[in-house]
């Protein structure tokens, strides 16, 4: 197993071969000579906008600055706050207030759709372009650092099953460490090749960067409009790794792919929701010879388990067992260890567990505890909120959430804040976001609303309001309206008749 001693995040820059490519863009390749020399670049410039431990925010699609920023924040000693390319102007400006950015690097197109008051004020504002373009007249280069492992690298937001979308804070041994134990794991080398289709704002996405670093390997990001987008790359690129969430996994079964795009293909990753059997046999059928590695995880601990490829056509439906560096319990409501086949919490201590949530006490508090007694590692743990439970031969397996997160087509979504969206157009008068089980999605999004007594044409005006206002992956799939809504007898919008109703 490799070394676990935490080393600074920017050393993954410094692990390939010098000429051996490390990340190929659309109109360049860069080995790892070049790549350590525009981390250094970056690095240099952006230690020059702020003092240490400031955050630099990035809203951009996948390209060199989004793909190296990881390292050239840590470097400078800064805290990279990445934002989802798909999030609208309202969910930014919260993530830029609520971190304190003090730098925004953005394409053009996402940055002029920022209104008045979206930018809190000593935040600069920068163009994509622009960036290096600085970055080079400068002409600098900052050496590897020697930051100390536990300093705050990174805050990667994610939405909450209620509120607004809070930032979980990790730290440079977080990453570092995370990716160490996923090379591992997957058994990734220097002759990998990695297509990184998941956005790099997630840690899904952030790990197919540092794992295939770690390991000397190279990294092809692509931004796909459609799953065939992803065949031919993987053919072109001749691709070794592929990680996706379960409704990419099903539209990516439903094309012909070139026999040259499978025949490199040692290994498919999934996280973000559970595969079915169904799913499982067409991957096999499909990718006869690659290793299949289905994945669970939260943005608190990085990564929490896998399971074993060999185990997979006798255990499609398990969670496996704990990565390397980490610790999984289940432990019961009343604190103690679950026997085989009980169920309860799943519980993660160790090195991955991030340090909380970036501002918020509180919820802080709620989710990171001490660890239970009977840890191995003690300290601070993450409790997931996910109903889990270990059989016999030690497999674990997924059994449900206990808040009311929205799990569709790989994202997490939080009902208060489409709940929020839709009574801030003024058109409904109460709500309620629910999720629906669904074949392709994980979750549809069911969204339940009263008129507002003045609104005039709700029907047809509240799809454009939250068009406008919310992403694509956050817009509801069905909206029904009602002219009353149920009420529990605490005078509260009954969700559990209301979810009865519409099957959810």
């Amino acid at each position: 197993m490799p070394d676990p001693t935490p080393h600074p995040l920017d050393q993954l820059a410094e692990r390939g071969r010098a000429q051996a490519p490390a990340l190929v863009l659309r109109d360049t390749v860069l080995t790892y000579e070049a790549l350590r020399n525009r981390v250094a670049l970056l690095a240099a410039w952006l230690a020059e906008q702020a003092r240490p431990g400031a955050r630099v925010a990035s809203w951009a699609a996948k390209g060199e600055l989004t793909c190296l920023l990881p390292l050239a924040a840590a470097r400078a000693g800064l805290v990279h706050v990445p934002i989802n390319p798909l999030l609208k102007r309202a969910q930014v400006a919260h993530i830029l207030a609520d971190s304190g950015a003090v730098l925004l690097l953005g394409t053009k197109a996402r940055l002029a759709s920022l209104e008045a008051g979206d930018v809190p004020t000593g935040c600069r504002v920068l163009e994509e372009s622009e960036t290096f373009a600085r970055a080079e007249e400068r002409n600098g280069a900052l050496s590897p650092s020697a930051h100390d492992p536990d300093a705050l690298a990174a805050i990667l937001y994610t939405s909450g099953s209620t509120g607004k979308p809070k930032g979980v804070m990790l730290s440079h041994a977080n990453m570092w460490l995370g990716a160490v134990s996923v090379a591992h794991y997957l058994g990734m080398a220097a002759d990998d090749v990695t297509l990184a289709v998941l956005p790099l704002s997630f840690d899904y996405g952030q790990s197919q960067l540092l794992s295939t670093w770690y390991a000397g390997g190279c990294v092809v990001p692509l931004d796909y409009l459609f799953p065939r987008d992803v065949a031919k790359a993987c053919a072109r690129h001749g691709v070794t790794t592929l990680a996706a969430v379960p409704p990419l996994w099903v539209q990516l079964t439903e094309i012909d792919w070139p026999a040259e795009a499978v025949a490199a293909m040692r290994r498919l990753t999934n996280s973000g929701g559970a595969l079915t059997r169904d799913l499982v046999e067409d991957l096999r059928r499909m990718f006869p010879q690659s290793k299949l590695f289905p994945m669970y995880g939260l943005t608190e601990a990085f990564r929490s388990t896998y399971l074993d490829p060999d185990l997979v056509d006798e255990h499609p439906t398990s969670m496996g067992r704990a990565i390397p560096m980490a610790e999984i319990l289940v432990v019961t409501d009343d604190g103690q260890l679950a026997e085989p086949d009980e169920e309860g919490e799943l519980v993660h201590c160790g090195p991955l567990v991030a340090q909380g949530y970036w501002q918020d006490a509180e919820r802080t508090a709620q989710r990171f505890k001490p660890a239970p007694a009977m840890s191995e590692y003690g300290g601070t743990a993450v409790w997931s909120g996910d109903r889990v439970m270990r059989d016999e031969g030690g497999l674990l397996y997924f059994v449900g959430r206990r808040d009311a997160m929205i799990k569709s087509a790989g994202n997490r979504i939080s009902p208060q804040e489409l709940e929020s969206a839709a009574l801030g157009t003024g058109l409904v008068a109460e709500a309620v976001a629910l999720g629906v089980p669904d074949e392709r999605l994980g979750h549809a999004i069911h969204l339940v609303v009263r008129p507002a007594p003045d609104a005039k044409a709700p029907e047809t005006d509240l799809p454009k309001a939250l068009k406008k206002e919310l992403p694509n992956f956050m817009q509801p799939h069905v909206i029904h309206w009602r002219d009353t809504l149920p009420l529990n007898p605490n005078g509260k919008l009954d969700r559990t008749a209301i979810a009865v109703e519409i099957g959810a």
